[in-house]
């Protein structure tokens, strides 16, 4: 594992070489994992900085205030790591701090439901979207999806005890089975043609998800898109790195040795996990 003070911003400048500054990634556990796969695959070469606020987890049963609150100091520390972009990888995040924070914050932040709702839209006419309680309550994916085309009928039901159950391991409980059949039922009476993941912690569930749709529902994980944006936006900003990666770094808010034991099924090695200490600092003014 490279020495986690290679990103320190006191021991490491990388005003000579942007490019070669790290993109950061945060949720508030292992769920933002789907997004930093689909960054090994899209862009191999990028180095990342993935924060999991496990002390502060789920996300999704949390008011907006407090979110807003989590997402500020997770980004003030991103900043002081010299990250050159952030990916929201939490939808709760991305549905109630997104726009409040690209106006206090000089970085490019990247949220994940637009690239999930313009792929929603291209993948059917009778959207179902499972999502926390606080995404669901805030109909984000709704409202862009509709945005986009008025035409497409969108459902949504929250799902408040996903988040706990992927992050005890408990995916192939008969439990999680019982527990998706009741969340599905309503969608599936919708007769649903599509089934939007409206948080990153559920594409883990694919297979118990897959074994209750019927063969034409199409599975749609907004992940994919959000780095396929980063990559456009890493290009038009000139910031695409053309160099060999630093290895990952990984920090929690909580239990490290917890988080890298939970992540091993999903990363397919044994990550080195670092304990982060957030600090309620106030945000300056740009």
């Amino acid at each position: 594992m490279f020495p986690s003070s290679i990103f320190e911003s006191d021991l490491y400048d990388f005003s000579e070489a942007p490019q070669r500054a790290p993109i950061g990634i945060f949720d508030s556990g292992v769920g933002g994992l789907t997004v930093l796969r689909q960054l090994y695959r899209l862009l191999p070469n990028e180095s990342i900085i993935y924060f999991g606020d496990t002390a502060r987890l789920p996300y999704g049963i949390r008011s907006q205030a407090e979110i807003l609150q989590y997402v500020r100091e997770i980004l003030i520390w991103m900043q002081q790591q010299h990250v050159k972009m952030v990916i929201m990888a939490c939808n709760t995040s991305s549905a109630l701090a997104l726009e409040a924070v690209r106006e206090e914050f000089s970085l490019p932040i990247l949220g994940i439901i637009l690239p999930g709702a313009r792929a929603a839209v291209n993948s059917g006419k009778r959207i179902g979207v499972i999502a926390t309680p606080a995404t669901a309550k805030s109909n984000a994916y709704r409202h862009a999806i509709v945005e986009i085309n008025p035409d497409v009928q969108v459902w949504q039901v929250s799902c408040p005890e996903f988040v706990p159950l992927i992050e005890q391991s408990r995916i192939h409980d008969p439990y999680t089975l019982q527990v998706a059949r009741s969340y599905l039922e309503p969608l599936l009476q919708q007769e649903i043609d599509a089934l939007v993941y409206g948080c990153t912690h559920y594409p883990h569930l694919a297979p118990v998800l897959r074994s209750l749709l019927p063969s034409y529902v199409k599975l749609v994980d907004p992940a994919e898109y959000v780095v396929a944006a980063c990559a456009q936006d890493l290009d038009i900003l000139g910031l695409r790195n053309t160099h060999p990666p630093m290895p990952t770094r990984f920090a929690v808010s909580g239990c490290p040795q917890q988080f890298a034991q939970s992540s091993v099924q999903w990363l397919g090695y044994h990550p080195t996990v670092e304990a982060v200490q957030l600090i309620n600092t106030p945000v300056s003014s740009h």
